[in-house]
């Protein structure tokens, strides 16, 4: 079922935000561009938190406009990941100009009015990413377990 975006004003905002956020300014000589997430990305913890929100802010709005519960899931999870890697120093400032999460959470919702596309249930993103973190973090735990149960053969 093809739909149009609707004509709200908040949605077409979006659209300019997101370039805001994320491709606004060039790098002289190059093709690379980058925007707000990444410049502010560089104050530590605050700038990640900030970008974080407005990105937050934008996944409302599309929310509120009815975006399905599986675009919104693959929106969240582009956000996530974002915020996450975003936050590592320096590794996380380059993987910012690279990984423009709300430029590709505004071309899923263009493809969700126009071509129909991501319909359905969050479940289809939310289950796996949810089983990848079980697994995750068992590894984690095992790691822990094994490193302490070695320390401790080596000390007594």
């Amino acid at each position: 079922m093809k739909q149009q975006l609707p004509p709200n004003r908040q949605l077409r905002h979006l659209d300019s935000l997101a370039k805001l956020m994320d491709s606004k300014f060039r790098i002289p000589g190059t093709e690379i561009r980058f925007g707000l997430d990444s410049i502010i990305g560089l104050v530590p913890g605050v700038g990640d938190m900030s970008t974080f929100a407005i990105s937050s802010y934008m996944l409302w709005i599309m929310a509120k406009n009815g975006a399905s519960g599986f675009v919104l899931a693959r929106m969240v999870l582009n956000v996530l990941i974002d915020t996450i890697i975003g936050s590592i120093p320096l590794i996380g400032d380059l993987f910012d100009i690279a990984f423009k999460s709300n430029t590709r959470n505004m071309k899923l919702m263009h493809q969700h009015y126009q071509e129909g596309m991501h319909n359905g249930s969050a479940g289809k993103v939310i289950i796996p990413v949810f089983i990848l973190l079980f697994l995750v973090i068992g590894g984690i735990v095992w790691l822990v377990y094994e490193l302490l149960a070695w320390l401790y053969v080596e000390v007594f």
